[in-house]
């Protein structure tokens, strides 16, 4: 099979330029045979920065970049003269990547707002020429400051999905079909479990120019949390939306036990996740009755708003898009 496109995290080594040395030049000219130091000051090394750019979905293009170094700024020179500063090296990735410290895992920072720019590497200051420590009883100094070094260090990028809905269910709950029933997305769709290997993103379009975004990954079978399917992978895709849509099928021999599952299995991975709003939806409804739908209304969980859909005959979508909406608005 193909390797996929879609890359959440990597590991790469990071190491901003040193800064360039100090000058320790002294003036030496036709009529000024001791004119005292003119050392300019060295040249900051060069920022690692991370710019959170929309037009990037995934980090692939860092996948295999393991190694980047920034350059290192110039040495100052004679007659007072500034080292240059060391090229900034900028490193665009999607919005939503957090930043962790390979060695201890600790959070560094987020990148959520497109645009948004952080220093991962600062560049080392350039030294101080010798001009700077002049003075009274010093007229000749012949000596100046090194440049600092600069930072280096493993990271981990890690990338969270920004979305305003999440789907959860089971392998095969019809979570795909609804994307591609509701969005422009073009997921893969077949009649067997994990189908969807990777997360996908749709825009719902909703009233009045109005849209919302929702995201599917790859179903969550019971044992998730553990590392059993492959749903744990993708789980923190959702820690961003806003609501979780429960998917269950109504094939599902007990509809509230299916959820529960579902639910437990959210609140072992992350328990946070349980203070978001819920709506569950009971998928493929085309193959109930009204008796039926009547009969599993009675059994599903309280406290849930809950409607049941068909991608297939399009049956209760518009109720499910209202639903999700008021939810957002909440």
């Amino acid at each position: 099979m193909a390797e996929s496109n879609f890359i959440d995290y990597v590991r790469i080594h990071c190491e901003s330029g040193h800064g360039g040395a100090g000058s320790t030049h002294l003036l030496r000219a036709k009529y000024v045979p001791k004119g005292g130091p003119d050392g300019g000051d060295g040249g900051r090394g060069g920022h690692i920065i991370l710019r959170a750019n929309p037009q990037y979905w995934t980090l692939i293009h860092l996948k295999y970049r393991k190694n980047v170094k920034a350059e290192d700024g110039e040495k100052g020179g004679a007659a007072l003269r500034h080292g240059k500063n060391g090229e900034d090296i900028y490193l665009d990735v999607p919005p939503g990547t957090v930043v962790k410290d390979a060695e201890t895992e600790e959070v560094l920072f987020e990148l959520v707002e497109a645009g948004e720019e952080k220093i991962l590497c600062r560049g080392g200051r350039g030294g101080l020429g010798n001009d700077n420590f002049k003075s009274a009883t010093l007229q000749t100094p012949r000596f100046a400051q090194p440049g600092e070094e600069g930072q280096e260090g493993w990271f981990i990028l890690e990338l969270k999905l920004l979305a305003d809905v999440g789907l959860v269910g089971f392998p095969n709950a019809g979570k795909s079909t609804l994307l591609a029933t509701i969005t422009s997305a073009k997921p893969k769709i077949a009649n067997y479990a994990f189908t969807t290997l990777e997360p996908n993103l749709g825009i719902v379009k909703y009233y009045d120019d109005k849209s919302f975004v929702i995201a599917d990954i790859p179903g969550i079978i019971e044992g998730a949390h553990e590392g059993k399917g492959i749903g744990i992978r993708f789980l923190r895709h959702i820690e961003r939306n806003s609501v979780l849509l429960f998917m269950v099928s109504a094939e599902e021999d007990d509809i509230a036990a299916g959820y529960k599952t579902l639910l437990n299995e959210l609140e072992q991975y992350n328990p946070e996740l349980l203070s978001k709003d819920r709506v569950l939806a009971i998928t493929k409804c085309d193959l109930l009755d009204e008796e039926l739908e009547t009969a599993l209304e009675a059994e599903l969980p309280e406290g849930v708003p809950h409607v049941f859909i068909s991608s297939v005959s399009g049956e209760g979508l518009n109720q499910l898009k209202d639903m999700l909406w008021r939810a957002l608005q909440a």
